[in-house]
């Protein structure tokens, strides 16, 4: 089944590059955003404080914690536009309450195997311990075919990935 399309043929210009920790959402969307010649916001950057704090931690963050976040994530998708942000957004619930600030906010799955998700947080620097990815793997609910956007494996070269992304935005945003 194709992904949705872009509401009325609009061209996609706010998109969230989601996923767990170690799925590349911040190298695929700084490249996105360079590709499309757009604003990249990496949403670790929108967490208040105290969030930081508690994953350096070690602690997950619960729903009441990630509110004022993935409103930030909403607002930086209204304010900023042409704009890609990189955002966990593992809960459809996360996304509906993005899209309920911001309904034709584009969602990209980063889609990595388990194995290499451990692999590349054990090789990063990240404020996130690689402790909490299987809360965030017990957390995730893939994109569902009735959301905007597209599930990408991250797999590949990186100009591949993003090639694949762009093409699949650029082909909905003709339609």
């Amino acid at each position: 089944m194709p992904p949705p399309a872009a509401q009325d043929g609009a061209v996609v210009s706010r998109i969230v590059v989601m996923g767990p920790s170690g799925s590349g959402k911040s190298l695929v969307g700084a490249a996105l955003a360079a590709r499309l010649r757009s604003h990249f916001i990496d949403g670790d950057d929108l967490h208040p404080r105290v969030n930081v704090a508690k994953m350096a931690a070690g602690t997950p963050l619960t729903d009441d914690d990630r509110a004022p976040w993935l409103d930030a994530v909403a607002h930086a998708l209204v304010h900023q536009a042409p704009v890609v942000v990189a955002c966990s957004a593992l809960r459809r619930s996360y996304r509906d309450r993005i899209r309920a600030s911001c309904a034709d906010a584009w969602f990209v799955e980063l889609v990595v195997p388990q194995t290499e998700l451990r692999e590349r947080m054990s090789r990063r620097d990240h404020f996130m311990p690689a402790s909490l990815l299987d809360s965030q793997l017990a957390t995730l609910e893939p994109l569902a075919t009735d959301e905007a956007g597209i599930r990408v494996a991250n797999d590949a070269h990186l100009e591949s990935v993003v090639a694949r992304i762009a093409g699949v935005r650029d082909a909905q945003s003709l339609r």
